[in-house]
């Protein structure tokens, strides 16, 4: 053990002799020491603030807009933008014509334009219409021209469309604000024509109640006519079954009538015919005038007869007649008794519906009272409804225009409250690019220092490895010594100095560490894998772009890459200390270090001979 002390410390004395003795050593260490941390100044300088210089990328702006008038009023959306855009300093703005943008975007004096069309105004007032459309803007890009400049400008026209979407926002509020100022006063007329209203039916349910009582009274009238309507319809329907059995008798009377009037006409013939004959003796013929006489008289006797045959056969005549009428007088009777007594059952129903008829303008009368009271109770509701709302209303049409304007403008501000702020964004890439350049200068001096073999030699592998370690660590310590003073003069956020500068030193010793170990090792294989270690690195470790935006390949790399924890523990130090992240970080990158370590120990032991042979016979090829 005290052999192994001895040679490994005669192995350093024998390296740091070389170095002090030979003049060009020492400048070249000192450039691999500062080279390094020139590569993590210079990255972080020319990252600083890129988007803070945007003011001089060149954006073209061609305005053909011919304006238009949007409800009465005058309007060109175009101009209004060029104005706007005069008074900002994000983008080196160009007001050019159209022609001379998109010659200019084609050949790389504009990074991107954007083209207001002539119908932009008329368009954005289509609102107003019942045919509205949206305007469009066209945006003229190159992404040839830079991949940065170009993602960029896709920044300035999106400022450029919100301010746009923003003006005519405020225009269609303000104008529908004058609306509202029309509705206001409509709904303050109408709340006073309800209100009015009101009072009106209040004053007409006031008429409905009073003839509420005259339709009561009324009602009782109906009710006591009724009864007398349905007494005097049972006498008539009394009489007419009277008149019935009446007209029942005349028609039998009328039948006897007709019968002794036929024989009373039979027996006048007969007397007719005998006082006719009678008539036709002639008296002169007879000699007795006694006979004669008696002759004379029986004649003037049957002419007396004939005649009162003739009136006994009229008066039977009549009688007939007489007995026939009152068959119809009977029977017409019948028929007037019949309807009489339909007219007395119609007359109870007419009593009974007037009754109902009655009740049910009483109940009308109670409806329309209720009805009246409760229309009259909702439009006074109504109206203070209407009163409410226009009294709303008034609160914010009352508002000055240009309060609201600016309102409408931008209803919603965006309160930022950042956590550990950081001033720039050189700042915020700062610990990718230190850790970078760290990695870059141990493969540095890897490259460039031979780490040595124990082949011809007197030392074991084991001796040579820790004995060549100790001049590479004082490397790394001045390479990160000369980074972190850097840092401090280019004026990055340092939130912990102290432990800013302790993890700058862990994170430089431990990836000295690791990649002395695989090239000490590997030799030239060792040299390859440290430079695919540092390519996966550069994508693996999430230092610019957040490592869930990675291929899952990366992904998955990420928690086994030494530079992952090396970037934690600068982020934390350098923007805000979380205790809870630094201190595993550093816990798993020390891991790292000793793992590797041991691992090259092992490795140098069996395969030291070997890989010396590697070496010689790539030397021998001239290539190498």
């Amino acid at each position: 053990m005290r052999t192994t002390l001895k040679n490994i410390l005669e192995i350093n004395k024998n390296d740091f002799k070389s170095v002090f003795s030979n003049p060009i050593v020492v400048i070249t260490l000192i450039g691999i020491i500062v080279l390094p941390s020139l590569y993590a100044v210079l990255n972080i300088q020319a990252c600083w603030d890129p988007y803070g210089n945007t003011g001089d990328l060149d954006f073209a702006i061609a305005n053909i807009d011919n304006g238009s008038t949007i409800d009465g009023v005058d309007v060109n959306v175009g101009n209004e933008v060029v104005d706007e855009l005069k008074n900002n300093d994000d983008f080196n703005w160009k007001f050019v014509s159209e022609e001379e943008l998109r010659t200019g975007v084609e050949d790389g004096t504009y990074y991107a334009g954007i083209v207001i069309p002539k119908n932009f105004s008329e368009n954005i007032g289509s609102i107003m219409t019942n045919n509205p459309h949206s305007a469009e803007l066209e945006y003229v890009h190159n992404e040839k021209t830079n991949p940065v400049a170009s993602k960029l400008s896709d920044s300035g026209a999106k400022a450029v469309y919100n301010k746009i979407n923003a003006k005519v926002v405020q225009i269609i509020n303000l104008a529908a604000l004058d609306k509202l100022s029309e509705l206001q006063s409509g709904l303050s007329q109408g709340a006073g024509q309800l209100s009015s209203g009101a009072v009106k039916i209040q004053s007409g349910a006031s008429q409905v109640s009073s003839g509420s009582s005259k339709v009561s009274s009324g009602v009782d009238n109906v009710k006591s006519g009724a009864s007398k309507v349905k007494s005097g319809a049972s006498e008539v329907s009394s009489g007419s079954s009277k008149i019935s059995s009446g007209a029942s008798q005349v028609s039998k009377g009328s039948q006897d009538v007709s019968s002794s009037a036929d024989k009373i006409s039979q027996g006048a013939g007969q007397v007719e015919s005998g006082a006719a004959q009678l008539d036709s003796i002639d008296t002169s013929q007879i000699p007795s005038a006694e006979v004669q006489t008696v002759v004379q008289g029986s004649k003037s006797l049957a002419n007396s007869s004939s005649s009162l045959a003739r009136s006994s056969s009229s008066l039977a005549q009549g009688s007939s007649k007489l007995a026939n009428s009152s068959v119809g007088l009977a029977q017409g009777a019948d028929a007037l008794a019949k309807g009489s007594s339909k007219v007395a059952n119609g007359s109870t129903q007419l009593a009974d519906g007037s009754v109902e008829l009655a009740n049910g303008a009483l109940s009308l009368a109670a409806g329309s009272q209720l009805l009246a009271d409760n229309s009259a109770y909702a439009l006074y509701a109504a109206a203070s409804s209407l009163s409410l709302a226009s009294s709303s209303l008034s609160d914010v049409t009352g508002v000055d225009d240009d309060k609201i304007g600016d309102y409408i403008y931008s209803p919603v501000k965006l309160n930022e409250n950042e956590l550990n702020p950081i001033s720039n964004y050189g700042s915020e890439v700062s610990p990718f690019y230190i850790v970078l350049s760290i990695w870059v200068g141990a493969l540095i001096s890897c490259v460039m220092l031979k780490p040595g073999y124990a082949s011809n030699t007197k030392y074991t592998p084991t001796e040579l490895y820790f004995g060549k370690l100790a001049l590479f660590l004082v490397v790394s310590i001045l390479q990160a010594t000369v980074t972190i003073t850097g840092c401090f003069l280019l004026g990055i956020d340092v939130d912990n100095p102290l432990m800013f500068i302790v993890s700058t030193y862990i994170i430089s010793i431990v990836f000295m560490v690791i990649i002395y170990s695989i090239i000490a090792s590997l030799g030239d294989v060792g040299k390859a894998i440290t430079i695919i270690f540092l390519v996966l690195q550069i994508s693996g470790t999430g230092g610019i772009y957040p490592i869930q935006l990675m291929h899952p390949f990366f992904q998955t790399l990420y928690p086994y890459l030494p530079m992952t924890y090396g970037i934690m523990m600068l982020r934390e130090s350098l923007l805000g200390m979380i205790w809870s992240n630094y201190l595993p970080a550093m816990a798993s990158l020390i891991v790292y270090g000793v793992v590797f370590l041991l691992i090259a120990v092992a490795v140098k032991i069996r395969f030291d001979k070997r890989t010396h042979y590697f070496e010689e016979r790539l030397n021998d090829s001239g290539l190498f």
